[in-house]
Order: structure tokens, then C-alpha cells, then sequence
């Protein structure tokens, strides 16, 4: 989903964890090698490119939050072709990022609680199907949300 839906905690994260996505991508770290949410980029016909559009999103949305993100860790050039992720993914994420929020920022939650089309990050393209089948859950026929 696109950036802005994220809380601060939220979006700090998702830079912090979309840079080091993007060093194993570039193959500059051992660590989270195996982490689910990398079949997207991995899955990419340019994995590096769209991690770097991935995050250009992310890092506007920083600075228009007026953090201190550093432009120089990504390719603001950089151009990739869509990813395509199902609307089950997509709701699910939502409903994921939704059950964090009631607890970690209330305020935030109760300012989404009427949002019905969840805007997707620019470089997804939403299609057809259910939740991905990499997607963890917290215990076996048990979903997180």
C-alpha cells in the first residue's frame, strides 16, 4: 500500500528495512536473505531498479513528513516496471497494518478506519487473486490480523 497510510514508527521502519532489502538485493548482505516480502522485488524482471523506486516513494513521503531521510542511499533515477500484487495482499496488508495501529497510534487508526479503496505504493499494480501464498502467518491456518 502506498506510504502515506503508515504511522511514523511505521514508515522509519519500512525505509530502514527497504534499504537493507535493497543491499541483499545488491547482494551487500547475508542477513534477510529469505525474508517473504523479498519475492516481490525478487520476482521482478530488475529487482534492483523497482527496490529504488520502491523506496523513492517512501523517501518522498519522509521528506514531506519533514524527516531526515538520506536521498544518497538510493537511485532517484532509477525506472521499473510495475509490480503486480493481488487485492488480497493488498487486504490483507491493510487489515495487518490496521491491528498495529489500534495499538501503536490510536489517532492513526481512527483517521483510516474509513478508508475503503486502499491506494496502492505508485509502483504496484493491483490484479486479481487471493493473499500470496509466501505471505506468513502467525501459526498455521491462523491469520495475523
Amino acid at each position: 500500500m502506498h506510504p502515506k497510510y503508515l504511522d511514523a514508527k511505521g514508515l522509519v521502519a519500512l525505509w530502514r528495512e527497504g534499504l537493507l532489502a535493497k543491499a541483499v538485493l545488491e547482494g551487500k548482505t547475508r542477513g534477510y536473505i529469505h525474508h517473504p516480502q523479498l519475492m516481490r522485488f525478487k520476482q521482478h524482471q530488475d529487482p534492483i531498479s523497482a527496490i529504488n523506486v520502491y523506496l523513492q516513494a517512501v523517501l518522498e513521503e519522509g521528506l514531506r513528513r519533514g524527516y531526515r531521510f538520506d536521498p544518497d542511499k538510493i537511485d532517484l533515477l532509477a525506472q521499473a516496471t510495475p509490480i503486480y500484487v493481488t487485492i488480497g495482499q493488498i487486504d490483507y496488508e491493510w487489515k495487518h497494518l490496521m491491528k498495529k495501529l489500534k495499538v501503536r497510534d490510536h489517532r492513526r487508526y481512527l483517521e483510516l478506519t474509513n478508508v475503503t479503496i486502499v491506494d496502492p505504493h505508485p509502483i504496484i499494480k493491483i490484479i486479481p487473486g487471493d493473499k500470496e501464498a509466501w505471505e506468513v502467518t502467525s501459526s498455521p491456518g491462523i491469520e495475523k490480523p
